[in-house]
């Protein structure tokens, strides 16, 4: 279904976010479910419960909007988040949630540790970001394999370094299950920036000679942060033109 989605989209491509806790997980359901989580339930009158095992952030909000649209999903009972809205939803008789518009490195950062404290197993990011090296007509779907750390959260996580790395292991997984012939798979590098504001015609031409596929705003923190605790995760995003110049070539 993500696919398809992503081929709806004229002249995108699509990058997606493979993040599993591991270890994390476990320390973080302490600290949240008697800190934020816990305090947020008693402030709102919620239960105790969990969340759907596999769980997909859509930082655009176009597949949240268009499986609301469609009468596809239900709004979580339990979740405790202050800021975002849990939508859970069925495909191939499989419990997906889903949460919509959570853009920004410290704002994914922090529901995912949210999502993985309340019992996610798996979230995908499926995000939306802009090309800086053309990879053909899209749409077209980027596993980045490592991400620039031109933000401020993965120095949180992570020593200072250039990049933040997918695990290999997760890379050969992703491709060797891709089914390219519905939506084209490339693997690469992308710039993580804090805001498009930083995204100037002098350092996209310096991206390109670096050989820099997309620039997004969210990958390099999610996956220092998962790193930083001996965690495996990883990343796939949808490009369009950095400057916002000639969309029509997304």
């Amino acid at each position: 279904m993500f696919a398809a989605h992503a081929e709806s989209q004229d002249q995108h491509c699509t990058a997606f976010i493979f993040l599993t806790p591991g270890l994390l997980g476990e320390a973080l359901s302490t600290e949240f479910s008697t800190g934020s989580l816990g305090e947020a339930r008693r402030q709102k009158g919620l239960a105790e419960g969990g969340v759907p095992e596999i769980c997909v952030f859509d930082p655009d909000g176009d597949l949240v909007d268009f499986l609301q649209a469609t009468g596809c999903t239900h709004r979580h009972p339990t979740w405790a988040c202050y800021h975002t809205v849990l939508e859970t939803f069925v495909q191939d008789e499989t419990e997906y949630g889903i949460i919509g518009r959570v853009v920004g490195a410290p704002f994914a950062v922090l529901v995912a540790e949210e999502l993985f404290a309340s019992g996610c197993q798996l979230l995908i990011s499926i995000t939306s970001a802009g090309q800086i090296l053309p990879l053909g007509q899209p749409p077209y779907v980027i596993l980045i394999d490592k991400a620039l750390r031109d933000e401020g959260t993965s120095y949180h996580y992570l020593p200072p370094a250039p990049y933040s790395y997918l695990p290999p292991a997760l890379r050969e997984v992703v491709s060797a299950h891709w089914d390219s012939r519905q939506v084209l798979l490339h693997v690469g590098a992308s710039w993580t920036t804090d805001a498009p504001f930083r995204e100037t015609e002098t350092l996209i031409a310096l991206r390109r000679t670096e050989g820099i596929l997309a620039v997004e705003m969210e990958a390099a923190a999610l996956y220092a942060t998962l790193a930083g605790q001996a965690v495996p995760d990883h990343l796939l995003c949808p490009c369009d033109e950095p400057d916002g110049t000639d969309r029509g070539r997304f």
